[in-house]
Parts: C-alpha cells; sequence; structure tokens
C-alpha cells in the first residue's frame, strides 16, 4: 500500500513540475522529441532547442538522480523520445533506468563523451567517477557541443539556429562563471570551505573554492555520504567531518535541498561536544537538482548561483 502511495505522489509531482513541456512531449507535433533525465541537462537542451523541439525532464522535483526508477508513464517517454540525453558517469545507476537507456538507440551519456576528450577533467572520489560535473560551469558548458551535434543531425533544417544558440549558451556561461568564481573568492581562504550533506560539491571546490594552483584542493570540501546520498554511512564518516570542522574551525555546514538532515544534525551534536559550535545553514544547497517555479533556482545557472550567493552569505557570517 505505501508503495502505491509513493508512486502516486511521486506522478503528481512529475506532472506539477513539468506539466507544459510534457504536454506538448507526448504530442504529435512533428517536432524533434528530446527526452533528457535531469533538469540541468534540460535547461540546456531548451535553450538551445527552443521552438524548434519539443522536450521534458524525466527527474524532476527533489527526487534523486542516482536511484530513480522508472514509474508509469516513464516508458512511453521513451518510445516518444527521438533523442535522450543523459548525464552518464555513473549518476543514474537506478536499474529500471540503466536499462532503458543501454537499450535506447538515440540516448546520449554527455560526461561519457566528454571523459573521453579530457579525462583529467574528470575526479576520482574513492576510486569512482564522480558523476557531479555540473558543479563546474566551465566544464558543463562543454556538453553545449555533443547536444548542437545531436540536434543538428536530427533536425539539420535547423541545424544553423541550434549552433548560433549554442555560442550563445555558452558565453552566457562562461560570463557567469567568471562572475561566480571572483565572488567566491572574495572569501578569506581560511574560511573558504565546505561541509555539505553528500559528496556532490568536488568539482565545485577545486573550481571556486580553491586557491590559484592549489595542490590539495580536495581538502577543500567533505560530507558525511558518499558520490550518492543513498549510499551506506558509517559512525566513522560522521567523526571524520566533525574532525574536519574542528580542524579548519568552520562554523556552519549545509544541507542539500533532497537529501536527509540526520546525519548533519549528528555531526554539529558531536562538535558541540568537543567545543566547537557548528550550525546548520539556513539556506540549503541544490546537489543533484534544480529548484522548481519560484524558487528562484528554476535554471540551471540560477542554481549554481544560489549556492554561491548561499555559500558567501553563510561564512561572511564567521
Amino acid at each position: 500500500m505505501k508503495r502505491w502511495i509513493l508512486l502516486f505522489l511521486i506522478s503528481c509531482v512529475a506532472f506539477s513540475c513539468s506539466k507544459a513541456p510534457q504536454s506538448s512531449f507526448m504530442s504529435d507535433s512533428g517536432k524533434v522529441k528530446v527526452l533528457s533525465t535531469t533538469a540541468m541537462i534540460d535547461d540546456l537542451v531548451a535553450e538551445i532547442g527552443g521552438e524548434e523541439i519539443d522536450h521534458t525532464c524525466l527527474i524532476v522535483g527533489n527526487l534523486d538522480p542516482h536511484s530513480y526508477e522508472l514509474v508509469k508513464g516513464d516508458d512511453e517517454k521513451f518510445f516518444q523520445a527521438d533523442l535522450i540525453f543523459y548525464n552518464g558517469l555513473g549518476l543514474e545507476h537506478g536499474a529500471s533506468l540503466h536499462e532503458h537507456l543501454e537499450k535506447h538507440s538515440n540516448a546520449i551519456g554527455l560526461g561519457d563523451v566528454l571523459i573521453r576528450e579530457d579525462q583529467e577533467a574528470f575526479l576520482m572520489i574513492d576510486d569512482q567517477l564522480d558523476p557531479h560535473f555540473w558543479m563546474d560551469i566551465e566544464l558543463f558548458s562543454r556538453s553545449i557541443t555533443p547536444i548542437v551535434a545531436a540536434l543538428s543531425e536530427k533536425d539539420p533544417s535547423h541545424a544553423t539556429l541550434y549552433k548560433e544558440r549554442g555560442e550563445i549558451l555558452r558565453n552566457k556561461m562562461l560570463e557567469k562563471d567568471q562572475v561566480l568564481f571572483e565572488k567566491i573568492q572574495k572569501i578569506p581562504s581560511e574560511k573558504r570551505y565546505l561541509v555539505s550533506s553528500h559528496d556532490a560539491f568536488f568539482y565545485f571546490a577545486r573550481k571556486y573554492l580553491a586557491e590559484s594552483k592549489e595542490e590539495n584542493w580536495e581538502k577543500r570540501f567533505t560530507a558525511p555520504e558518499g558520490l550518492a546520498p543513498d549510499g551506506q554511512m558509517s559512525v566513522v564518516d560522521i567523526q571524520e567531518v566533525s574532525e574536519f570542522l574542528c580542524e579548519h574551525q568552520i562554523h556552519v555546514v549545509f544541507p542539500e535541498t533532497n537529501v536527509n538532515r540526520d546525519a548533519l544534525k549528528k555531526i554539529v551534536a558531536i562538535c558541540r561536544e568537543k567545543g566547537l559550535h557548528v550550525r546548520i545553514a539556513t539556506t540549503p544547497l541544490y546537489g543533484d537538482t534544480m529548484g522548481v517555479k519560484g524558487t528562484g533556482a528554476e535554471t540551471y545557472l540560477d542554481m549554481i548561483e544560489h549556492n554561491v550567493h548561499a555559500l558567501a552569505d553563510e561564512l561572511s557570517k564567521e
């Protein structure tokens, strides 16, 4: 019974968050139909494809892309899709979703394409590929090239338009990348540390938190949960994060919008026992998701900007 209630609620969230795009996506409009697994990818696709395509996002709201399993209606989306863009690098590891992505002849893993071109740009964390490359705007902007190429191949009559929009989007992303980098770098180096709910921010730490050419940049970030928030977490993980906070005299930890806060609460309690006052930030970060309409984080760039402002505001209080 509980399972059916959960599936019903998920379906309601999906419908309310993406009603218009899904409505046109499921109709026979004659346009190229593009399905993206995550909202971050769907946002790029929408900017590049414009009115010339029908697009929709599979994993909406606060649903976890790491563990997402297909629900009623998802099969039809896969059947309708002319193109599917997914993150790759092991992000979408839910069994049913992974199987459908493997079977679809026009499914493109953006991270999988990009890592073949520049392996050193991508991170290995505890011997696993880190899939969260959208946390570096410049790195994620490289996804524009395979998106433009795939759209142009499917719809050559609009290839020039897709290319032009791709260049406009790339320039916008690179400009925002520089602005946000400069904002974060204004925070004193000794305060530029981040503790969040799970390991979604290593690319962010390398790009925005680290000093120029800092060799041990990975020490700028830690979290109690691993690359996927559905992974196992131990007492040792909690203890290591509390030691990290004490070592660097960090007084704030950041929850994420779609991750349980219990681990952070335990960390705060341990730190207080050690004499370090730590609080949970009032503004959560977006790790694996974007905001819904009205949050101010409903586009990819707005989501990253939200995270930067939340960090800057909270860390400047110290």
